[in-house]
């Protein structure tokens, strides 16, 4: 009996599954008739006709005043037992104290029964580049064949991709804003139950338009498409992607996604994304705790405290009279924590200090904040839309003025955030465990900065971690793993790690370092950085650059250790003899990357000798970018790219880390070093791995610092990199050049 269960159950799952593939494959030959017609020049649909955007039109005060807000919802947790407005640590003491509902059991939540891969990673470029091999793919179905049936039978993959409004919004009043908060803020000023229904958004999926929104399931499973086809797409069905997006997760097999919508728990709330018994692949993941810091990291500036109390107090002037009770008296609230903040800025401005560390009790320690409930006033700003009411109603006044609403360069800036949710977000970290991260300020341009650092970024990956069935970081850079494990996952035992060799052989790849010259060792950190020794290392380049047929790139450790250089061989003439050999380009900290790469390509593809480009470890082109072939046919790194451990930031993440390592039973000041040097060399191993882009790839890596020969340096070299070391090599400059010379004249001839 139990046989014929399950049985039954197959056969009706492997039915449903049959008649959902058949209507795809219905979708696809309507697809591939519309491009037949499309090569044939046959015109398809006519487009929506929009009419003038009708956004300076006066609008009526009404819809500024706040609704009324049900204050019994205070203190109740929400329906997925999870409170938003806590940390997970928070969120568990005041449970075990009996202070919140306690969370449903795991066993009633809705868990689907397809397993699905969600894949995300750092940019949709990167997004892109994974579709592209997912279309090469032939995968067999996701249910196993009837034994009748051919076993090479084969079932197109169901993917979705998904992304922000920025990327999917085909309302053209809306994504003309450029800018993704503009465009957020604008679609939910659209969606408003006040907005007139001729200023909604005509593409919002709703009751009238469902079969719209099954079209575009269909459509978006029936092949594997990118973040571009996803809004064709949408357009051709006049249907949102962004939010018709979210009817299809249940249906598909992998889900792409950037960083933020997988590590942000609102994020995955209003997609409506379950992780539960599902797998995870982060790629590029030494980015991971980065992401993860700056996602939760925030900070406010005394200008933005200043523009929310005044916009506050003209809003409070106004409709004080048509605000009842718990609005009147959250919005009260609101303004005395304002206070508060400024009275605290206005004492750190008459100091003499340019900023350090702060406790967090002393910015709330006005009159009378110490009654206000945080947890409460964060949520009321979120649920009674107060940021977006008073945003408006002073954007409102300033139209009926003619006067502009905010400085231009501050509206650039900010992307038209509505500075009441800056101080939200602000507010939420003050609710944080002390251990989890740090305050601190600054002094900046006769203003004062109040920053919020995470310290630890486990506590806000370790929910994921739960929920999944299998978590997997991938990256070819990832190498020194220690801090994965002692700051990512402390809280497992173990963790399976697998580091495979490259697809070159060793013969494809010179590694080599260069410790000393003629004058004696090459010391380019910060404290040994002279004149005499820049000089050296533009000699260096000097003897190597003849060498390299194609492109030279040469990184150093930060844009201003690149402009001393460039400053130091311009008066010495050193840059002329350089561009003697080779053309010349240099990364700055303002020009664009993609001008500065498609004229240094341009100038590798029309010179045989090629050109040379100076950029900067960490910079807008050590990562992403792909000098592969006779784009790089040598890769230099000049130092080593320690980051300034003496900023307040730094030194906070430093005892962190002590703190840490002590309750492990660690000798003092071990952790810290360890850190700081892992950062220099992913940063390092991020860098040369840009010139080994595939199978027949060669190319040179040559590291001029006397410290790359330290073992405890060198060990943290991407293994594919350290087996390409010779077991003797030489580290003094005349024998590298020797090396360097022999390999590159046996790669040209053949």
């Amino acid at each position: 009996m139990a046989e014929h269960a399950v049985g039954s159950r197959r056969r009706e799952m492997r039915r449903m599954r049959e008649e959902f593939e058949a209507r795809l494959s219905v979708v696809r030959d309507q697809e591939n008739k519309l491009k037949e017609r499309h090569a044939h020049g046959v015109p398809t649909r006519k487009k929506r006709r929009f009419d003038s955007d009708d956004e300076g039109s006066t609008a009526d005060e009404d819809q500024y005043v706040l609704d009324d807000y049900d204050v019994s919802k205070d203190g109740k947790t929400p329906a997925n037992g999870q409170n938003p407005f806590y940390s997970m640590e928070t969120t568990k003491l005041m449970e075990d104290l009996g202070m919140l509902q306690q969370k449903r059991d795991d066993n009633s939540l809705d868990v689907s029964e397809d397993l699905k891969i969600y894949f995300c990673s750092r940019t949709h470029s990167q997004l892109s580049q994974f579709v592209r091999e997912l279309q090469r793919v032939s995968l067999p179905p996701g249910m196993p064949p009837e034994p009748a049936m051919s076993a090479e039978v084969s079932e197109p993959l169901k993917h979705l991709t998904l992304g922000s409004r920025k990327n999917l919004c085909i309302n053209p009043k809306v994504s003309k804003l450029g800018g993704l908060t503009a465009i957020n803020e604008r679609c939910m000023e659209l969606q408003q139950t006040s907005a007139a229904v001729e200023h909604k958004c005509p593409f919002l999926p709703g009751k009238d338009n469902e079969d719209s929104v099954l079209d575009f399931r269909d459509h978006t499973l029936a092949k594997i498409r990118d973040i571009e086809e996803m809004t064709e797409v949408g357009k051709r069905l006049g249907i949102c992607p962004y939010y018709a997006s979210r009817t299809v997760i249940d249906s598909a097999e992998m889900v792409t996604l950037p960083y933020p919508l997988l590590l942000q728990k609102s994020a995955r709330e209003a997609l409506g994304i379950s992780l539960r018994g599902h797998v995870i692949i982060i790629d590029e993941a030494h980015n991971l705790m980065n992401a993860i810091e700056g996602i939760h990291s925030t900070q406010i500036s005394e200008v933005q405290l200043n523009r929310a109390r005044d916009s506050l107090l003209v809003y409070l002037q106004k409709f004080r009279n048509r605000l009842k009770g718990s609005n009147r008296v959250y919005v009260t609230q609101v303004v005395r924590v304002i206070d508060s903040l400024l009275l605290f800025v206005t004492r750190l401005l008459l100091t003499n200090t340019t900023g350090g560390t702060i406790d967090a009790d002393k910015l709330l320690s006005g009159k009378g904040v110490d009654q206000v409930d945080l947890v409460k006033l964060v949520r009321y700003i979120s649920e009674s839309k107060l940021a977006r009411k008073v945003e408006g109603y002073a954007s409102h006044v300033a139209q009926l003025q003619k006067t502009p609403a905010r400085n231009t360069k501050e509206m650039q800036s900010e992307h038209d955030v509505p500075t009441l949710t800056h101080i939200q977000t602000f507010l939420m970290t003050l609710m944080n465990p002390s251990k989890e991260g740090r305050f601190f300020w600054s002094r900046e341009s006769d203003t004062c900065i109040l920053r919020y650092m995470l310290l630890d970024p486990a506590v806000h990956f370790q929910d994921i971690v739960q929920d999944a069935q299998a978590v997997i970081l991938a990256g070819g850079t990832m190498s020194p793993m220690d801090d994965y494990r002692h700051q990512l996952f402390p809280y497992l035992p173990s963790l399976v790690t697998f580091s495979c060799g490259h697809l070159i052989p060793p013969s494809n790849l010179l590694i080599r370092t260069v410790a000393s010259d003629q004058a004696g060792p090459l010391d380019f950190s910060y404290k040994s950085r002279s004149s005499a020794m820049i000089m050296r290392i533009g000699q260096a380049l000097l003897d190597l650059a003849p060498l390299v047929h194609g492109g030279l790139v040469v990184f150093l450790p930060s844009y201003s250790s690149l402009e001393q250089v460039a400053s130091c061989w311009r008066k010495e003439a050193l840059l002329t003899k350089l561009e003697g050999t080779k053309q010349v380009f240099w990364d700055g900290r303002t020009e664009p990357a993609e001008g500065t790469f498609k004229a240094y390509s341009q100038a590798v593809s029309a010179n045989r000798k090629g050109a040379i480009l100076l950029s900067v470890i960490g910079g807008k082109l050590s990562e992403g970018i792909n000098f592969s072939d006779d784009l790089g046919r040598c890769v230099v790194v000049v130092g080593l790219p320690f980051p300034n451990l003496e900023t307040p930031e730094w030194k906070a993440k430093m005892q962190y880390l002590e703190d840490k390592a002590r309750a492990r039973g660690e000798p003092a000041g071990a952790a810290s070093k360890e850190h700081a040097e892992n950062v220099c060399m992913r940063a390092v191993n991020q860098a040369v791995g840009r010139v080994i882009r595939h199978k027949d790839d060669w190319a040179g890596i040559v590291l001029i610092d006397q410290r790359y020969a330290q073992k405890r340096i060198r060990q943290k070299l991407p293994g594919w990199i350290r087996e390409s070391f010779p077991t003797e090599s030489p580290s003094h400059l005349r024998g590298v050049i020797e090396d360097a010379k022999r390999f590159f004249e046996g790669k040209t001839r053949l």
